[in-house]
């Protein structure tokens, strides 16, 4: 029986494998944009109804000046330094398997690891990603921040979809394997 609720992190990076560069300069996702074409980011956000992220990506995405893009959506802002909440996001610095099993508790949509590089690692390092949509931009960025740190952790994963687009950019969705969901 599969779990409901899954964890999908949705996320973009350079082909070299960098979500942003070292000064977490991100504008070169930008080069991909255009009109009418959003790689399925609509569709993928009505899917979910939980969003976790970390503080330095949330403090990004408050930066750009424009409307909170979650604040239909229960946020969870990962911070060892900040408590409580905001206007748009409840801060968490407990431990992330126990905030997955409370979300799971309830019935709902999917639940949005919207990163950063951190927060994935974390997540990896505990086993809770159950799929991986990556957008790759066609451009080598050369150094800043990797999307996959370093782990123990080795997991199988499995293609379900591949598109590209006439921008270039290439969108892969993977499912993580694991031994239990394997048929006898």
């Amino acid at each position: 029986m599969g779990k409901s609720r899954n964890v999908i992190v949705y996320i973009a990076q350079s082909v070299d494998g960098f979500i942003a560069k070292k000064d977490d300069d991100i504008s070169w996702l930008s080069m991909v944009d255009a009109p009418g074409e959003d790689y399925g980011y609509m569709e993928f956000v009505e899917s979910v109804d939980t969003v976790i992220m970390g503080r330095r990506t949330y403090e990004k995405v408050l930066s750009f000046g424009v409307e909170f893009p979650h604040k239909e959506r229960k946020t969870y802002v990962l911070s060892n330094s900040k408590k409580g909440s905001d206007d748009h996001v409840e801060y968490y610095s407990g431990d992330v398997k126990e905030l997955i099993t409370y979300i799971r508790a309830n019935s709902g949509k999917n639940i949005f690891v919207d990163g950063g590089a951190e927060v994935i690692k974390e997540f990896v390092k505990q086993d809770l990603i159950d799929e991986y949509v990556i957008s790759t931009i066609p451009i080598l960025i050369g150094n800043g921040v990797r999307l996959f740190k370093e782990t123990e952790q080795e997991k199988k994963l499995e293609l379900v979809a591949s598109n590209s687009f006439p921008s270039g950019l290439v969108q892969n969705r993977y499912i993580v394997i694991r031994d239990e969901d394997k048929q006898v």
